[in-house]
């Protein structure tokens, strides 16, 4: 509740029942709210939440058991709030909603929430994935490459196709960008297909959250509420808290320095904490200490939500100056050191022992210290935390609905939009380089064809050509033949002519012979013939 200036969150359990009080200037550095579950911090969150709001502060908060998007909608007056309210001596207790945005990374339960792969940066994707050392080096590479192509990097098939462009040139960017294994770049894509199982493809993309969006306040001044919708997404917890290091860091990215103000422009509190910090690796835990030191002096407070202190680093703990600390269990030797340590991060009062009233406080119960005006921790006070002013429990769907409807952001986010990215520039390139391929295959195709067609072409002349020599030297042969027949009958021939000119000249000569010697008798003789 906000009342005479200051955030009143509880009442001491002492003779003066003072107020207990977190002063505006004060908020911005930090806090913790911590005990065991069922110890009523969901309600210490709201009425924290509640008073920020009424103080025209935003405030952003995580719903991981669905019970805190009624805020919206205004108490209901039950017979154990109205002796609450009498107890503590609220005068002019009212009930009223207060200003709610729902959100969700899903996008089921609320306006959808969404980054793009370039914004979440390799360093936090990298968490996301849980990649090693190598690979991580490997997304930073690819981030390089992309920034230098002029590929934009929206969503996860962006990034898909992005991997698949530098795994298949990889021997070309590793001589300008270094050695780049494509074992890591498919653990990478193998990491992607899990995440994308989580969710994560409705996470990444556009259109992408405004942050000035979430710093916006209703007609009357209050501050609006943004809820995170994430019973489903709190069972991925590495998405649940990579998107938690995100908001953090693009606050503190995208914020103006503002210096000591008299209130902040924003407070976050970040439910289940310890999903923070778990399997950070040191590079991510020390951006996220750097970051915590730093956002206050943007006017961003922050409060870590979780069961024991301890749940948080030490170096992150004690920049968290506004504490509550509902009841711990110490039913184990680790339980028993837990509520020591806690109980050692309280400035000690002298009315009762710190560790020994933790243990005992009953629900909603706290130890509370906040920092007075000049920055220090006050005394520990025993204190009961004031009843909400909205209305606690779940919603029901239409109430959802109204609130989505009323906060007039769903224009804005609802609706996807995929505008030209690295994936729609890659696959215009594969698509070219394919046609370029198929065009060279069906050249070589081509050119196959018409060597072969040559080659059969060139066969069958050869083939013709040897089959007329072959013809020709028949008809050469037969040519041969008949000429020696011919030559042969003409042989024969002239040996018979010159056998029968033989013989008729023998008989010629002999008839001659004859026919001369009887003449010659005759003229000799008697010249007559015998």
């Amino acid at each position: 509740m906000f009342k005479d200036g200051k955030l009143w969150i509880g009442q001491a359990q002492n003779e003066t029942k003072d107020r207990v009080c977190i002063i505006p200037k004060m908020a911005n550095r930090h806090g913790l709210i911590s005990g065991a579950t069922g110890t009523g911090k969901t309600i210490t969150l709201k009425v924290m939440a509640e008073s920020f709001s009424d103080l025209g502060v935003p405030v952003f908060l995580a719903d991981v058991k669905g019970d805190l998007a009624s805020m919206c909608q205004p108490g209901v007056n039950t017979e154990d709030m109205q002796k609450r309210i009498v107890k503590f001596g609220l005068e002019g207790f009212e009930y009223h909603p207060y200003p709610t945005c729902i959100w969700d990374v899903l996008g089921e339960g609320g306006h959808p929430l969404r980054t793009t792969i370039s914004g979440m940066g390799p360093l936090l994707l990298a968490s996301l994935l849980e990649l090693n050392e190598t690979q991580s080096d490997i997304l930073s590479i690819v981030f390089k490459i992309a920034d230098d192509s002029g590929l934009l990097l929206l969503d996860l098939k962006d990034l898909r196709l992005m991997l698949e462009y530098v795994g298949q040139n990889s021997q070309e960017f590793s001589l300008r960008y270094g050695n780049i294994a494509k074992q890591s770049i498919g653990a990478i894509s193998r990491s992607l297909i899990t995440l994308e199982q989580q969710g994560g493809d409705k996470f990444f993309g556009e259109p992408e959250l405004d942050i000035r969006d979430w710093m916006r306040t209703d007609y009357t001044g209050r501050g609006y509420i943004n809820v995170l919708h994430c019973i489903k997404l709190i069972n991925s917890p590495k998405l649940y808290a990579t998107f938690l290091l995100w908001m953090m860091s693009e606050l503190f990215e995208e914020l103006p320095e503002a210096g000591d103000l008299e209130k902040p422009k924003m407070v976050f509190f970040f439910d289940e904490a310890h999903l923070l910090f778990a399997n950070a690796n040191k590079a991510l835990l020390q951006k996220i200490e750097q970051v915590v030191k730093l956002i206050r002096s943007k006017g961003i407070g922050i409060y870590f939500i979780t069961q024991t202190p301890s749940d948080v680093p030490d170096e992150i703990l004690g920049q968290l100056g506004n504490k509550v600390q509902h009841a711990l269990r110490a039913y184990t030797p680790a339980d028993q050191k837990a509520v020591r340590a806690a109980a050692k991060s309280f400035r000690e009062n002298p009315a009762f022992s710190t560790e020994e009233k933790i243990t005992q406080l009953g629900t909603g119960e706290a130890l509370i210290s906040f920092l007075d005006e000049d920055g220090r921790p006050s005394i520990v006070e025993y204190c009961k935390v004031l009843p909400p002013q909205s209305r606690m429990g779940s919603i029901e769907d239409t109430e959802r609905h109204t609130c989505l409807l009323q906060d007039g952001l769903g224009p804005k986010y609802d609706t996807s939009l995929d505008r030209e990215s690295a994936y729609e520039v890659l696959t215009a390139q594969f698509e070219e380089a394919a046609e370029q391929k198929r065009l060279e295959e069906e050249e070589k195709i081509r050119q196959k064809e018409e060597l072969e067609r040559q080659k059969a072409e060139e066969k069958e002349r050869r083939e013709r050509e040897r089959e007329e020599e072959k013809q020709r030297r028949e008809q050469e042969r037969l040519q041969r033949e008949l000429e020696r027949k011919a030559e042969k009958e003409e042989r024969e021939r002239r040996k018979k002519t010159a056998a029968f000119e033989k013989g008729i000249n023998s008989a010629i000569t002999s008839i001659g012979r004859e026919v001369g010697r009887s003449l010659f008798r005759g003229i000799l003789g008697s010249l007559k013939k015998k």
